[in-house]
C-alpha cells in the first residue's frame, strides 16, 4: 500500500500484506538513491503489517524536507513508492 499519510510531518505508516510467511527487507532512500533507514529486515508471518518511519536515518538524524523512496522487497518481489516529508 502507498504509505499514509502522504505527504507527511512528522511520521508515516508504510502498510503492507505477506500472502505467506517470507524475508522483508523495507529500507528508507533520499531522491539522490542514498539509503537512510531500514526499518524492517526479517522473517514476518503471514498477515497484515505496519510500520511507522519518523523522518530518521539509522543515526537518528532527523532527515529534512523533501521526496523520499521507500523499497519493499518481499522474497524476488520489490516494490518501490515516492512519499513527501513537508516540515
Amino acid at each position: 500500500h502507498q504509505n499514509r499519510p502522504n505527504p507527511f510531518n512528522p511520521t508515516t505508516t508504510i502498510a503492507f500484506e505477506l500472502p505467506a510467511p517470507g524475508r522483508v527487507l523495507l529500507q528508507i532512500y533520499d531522491a539522490s538513491g542514498r539509503m537512510l533507514r531500514t526499518l524492517v529486515d526479517a522473517e514476518l508471518p503471514r498477515e497484515h503489517h505496519a510500520v511507522e518511519w519518523d523522518g530518521r536515518e539509522d543515526s537518528g538524524k532527523a532527515v529534512g524536507s523533501g521526496i523520499y523512496i521507500y523499497r519493499l522487497r518481499i522474497g524476488s518481489n520489490v516494490l518501490t513508492r515516492k512519499m513527501v516529508l513537508m516540515k
